[in-house]
């Protein structure tokens, strides 16, 4: 088992969680989020003074498969996501050592689904 989780552009969210509904991936859960990265930032002018925003809006996908659906679930993210400008994001591929679906108590991949 697996969690992916990856920061993509906020305006990228609909095309990421179509590109994994379309790969079989329906099981996921997205949170916005603030981040910089490369981007560094922009400087915006607010009556007169300079700020530096370097914090950015992103989207944050969690999503939890089994492991013959990782390779299937980073291709959808990076398909929906990749615009080929700086920005697009991250994804981090994390090993999970248990799951549990609370419902029915089933445990390891048959929890994951």
């Amino acid at each position: 088992m697996k969690l992916i989780i990856a920061f993509v552009q906020p305006e990228r969210t609909n095309a990421v969680k179509q590109a994994l509904h379309d790969a079989g991936i329906t099981k996921m859960s997205v949170n916005s989020s603030l981040g910089c990265g490369q981007q560094m930032g922009f400087e915006e002018h607010y009556r007169g003074n300079k700020v530096e925003i370097n914090l950015l809006k992103k989207a944050r996908f969690e999503v939890g498969v089994n492991e013959e659906f990782v390779d299937k679930a980073v291709e959808a993210i990076v398909s929906g996501a990749k615009t080929g400008q700086i920005g697009d994001g991250k994804i981090f591929v994390l090993p999970v050592e248990q799951c549990i679906r609370i419902r029915t108590g089933e445990t390891g991949g048959d929890a994951v689904g």
